[in-house]
């Protein structure tokens, strides 16, 4: 019996931690990518000390961002609502690394024309602590769906 439970206090545990993962990603998706862009740029001022020039700069790639990431968000919202939910094939999947890192080197070339080299140096070191990051939460998430199957 007190097995039982405590699978039952388990699984609800996970269900509403899973649910408010989604509420935090959903109220995200709210802003504008007007907003977002806005929030970034702000907050890369506050790391980075940006100029007054630096930030106008950088606020127009942030919202060039911004939009390229909400169209994309809403792409994969109607694929996975629709009735196909095939996986991306390794070809697709590989097109998508590609892309991304292309997109990525882009950036780079864009912030080192803008900051002067200690700014590009804390904005290297953020970009990759938040990479990092990234990576750290896909692989907990990707472990959570794995003991979920189990």
């Amino acid at each position: 019996m007190k097995n039982v439970i405590a699978v039952v206090l388990i699984s609800l545990s996970l269900l509403a931690n899973a649910q408010e993962k989604r509420e935090r990603a959903d109220k995200f998706q709210d802003y504008t990518p007007e907003e977002m862009a806005q929030i970034q740029t702000k907050q890369m001022t506050l790391d980075l000390d940006l100029t007054d020039v630096q930030q106008k700069q950088i606020l127009k790639i942030n919202l060039q961002n911004a939009q390229d990431r909400k169209a994309h968000y809403e792409s994969r919202e109607k694929s996975s609502n629709s009735l196909e939910k095939a996986k991306p094939s390794k070809e697709e999947r590989l097109n998508m690394k590609n892309e991304q890192l292309d997109r990525q080197i882009e950036m780079k070339k864009k912030m080192k024309d803008i900051l002067d080299d200690n700014q590009y140096e804390k904005w290297e070191v953020i970009s990759k602590e938040r990479r990092e990051n990234q990576k750290e939460r896909a692989h907990k998430k990707q472990k959570m769906k794995h003991s979920e199957k189990h």
